[in-house]
């Protein structure tokens, strides 16, 4: 995957994404005012099409992964379905993604967005299907809204 946020924070959600996801651009969106006390880790899947690895590939290799998925996210919830990508993905970025949805799948996950985290207050390890706003991506991961 790669990181965005508070690099440094010890709090840090895991997020496991499809490229070809619209609610995974919406959590991108909710996680962005977070970004200041939380470490984000997104996990890029093959789960919705052939595009989902490309794109992905695309994104883990970008020299600048969050610009690049700010301009994925905005152009695939505008109908616009996200970025150009090669269809020619390194097999080592390609057994990657196929690692990730291997990872995903071995949660009992049946779709993306899944999220992981520590809860910061409460200490447990969390986990859940499906976008949140900010405030509640806050609470999930135990941290303070903004």
């Amino acid at each position: 995957g790669f990181t965005v946020g508070a690099v440094m924070s010890p709090n840090t959600v895991y997020v496991f994404f499809d490229s070809q996801c619209p609610h995974c651009g919406r959590l991108w969106e909710a996680s962005t005012p977070l970004h200041k006390s939380v470490k984000f880790v997104w996990i890029p899947v093959g789960m919705i099409g052939a595009t989902s690895v490309t794109q992905g590939a695309a994104l883990l290799t970008s020299a600048n992964p969050a610009a690049t998925m700010v301009e994925h996210e905005a152009s695939l919830l505008a109908g616009k379905g996200g970025i150009s990508a090669s269809a020619s993905v390194p097999p080592d970025v390609e057994q990657a993604i196929k690692n990730n949805t291997r990872l995903l799948n071995s949660f009992g996950a049946e779709g993306v967005p899944f999220v992981v985290a520590k809860n910061v207050k409460s200490g447990q390890i969390v986990s859940r299907e499906g976008a949140l706003p900010t405030a509640a991506l806050a609470e999930f991961a135990g941290v303070d809204a903004p």
